[in-house]
């Protein structure tokens, strides 16, 4: 963690003529786009992987018919489709997942209050007056809502909002185009019906990872959501 956080250091005086007291916040912005640039060649996989996975649609809704009382048979049956296909099933979920370790490593970082026996300095930096290693919690307690730091927070809760809203949008209307094909599901299991209409309210959650994670990794999670947002609009038209 010592290397990581004299990278973020160096960054952040590099950065440091055109951001002043929020390059280090910059230096976390450049950071996560570094990450999503790496992990970019499996989004478009994982594209390219949910486009064969749509055509797939029909011969998944036979099966779900055929084995809609034998849910173990079911799942053999489509793992093999896939299988057959060269589909993987789960190929979408690689790039979300290999984001996890920077993410946790940011978190850890602007949590701790050493690092190698020394005093954090990375705790010192800020975000127009918001302290990168505070929380939503702290901001009320300092300031309020409209308080400097509590504004920080209200332009983040924004990004992610409008950035919520469109992915909601974006999931009901793929859930929409793909017709009744998508409606049947397995006897005793949650139906794509259910999860089409549950799932495009996940990406609000987000709004709770910001509130309670340090500045630092809430900057990320923003970024990175932001990231993702255009990233669905030029791969998925």
């Amino acid at each position: 963690m010592s290397v990581f956080a004299r990278l973020v250091e160096q960054l952040a005086d590099l950065l440091h003529p055109l951001f002043h007291a929020s390059a280090a916040a910059a230096a976390i912005v450049l950071f996560t786009a570094f990450v999503r640039l790496l992990v970019h060649p499996l989004s478009r996989a994982a594209a390219r992987g949910q486009r064969a996975r749509a055509a797939l649609q029909p011969e998944l809704a036979g099966l779900r018919e055929r084995y809609r009382k034998d849910p173990e048979k079911l799942r053999e049956a489509v793992l093999e489709l896939h299988a057959e296909k060269k589909v993987p099933p789960l190929a979408g979920c690689l790039p979300s997942l290999l984001q996890l370790p920077a993410f946790f490593l940011l978190y850890h970082l602007f949590s701790s209050t050493t690092i190698g026996g020394d005093t954090n300095v990375l705790l010192t930096h800020r975000l127009f007056g918001a302290p990168l290693g505070g929380r939503w919690s702290d901001a009320l307690a300092h300031g309020g809502v409209l308080g400097g730091a509590g504004l920080v927070y209200l332009a983040l809760f924004t990004v992610v909002t409008l950035v919520a809203a469109v992915n909601c949008r974006r999931a009901r209307r793929a859930f929409e185009n793909a017709g009744p094909v998508a409606v049947a599901g397995a006897e005793g299991a949650p139906g794509p019906a259910v999860v089409g209409k549950v799932l495009p309210f996940m990406s609000f959650f987000t709004l709770v990872t910001v509130a309670v994670v340090p500045l630092a990794a809430a900057l990320y999670v923003v970024t990175s959501t932001a990231w993702s947002a255009v990233e669905r609009a030029v791969l998925y038209p």
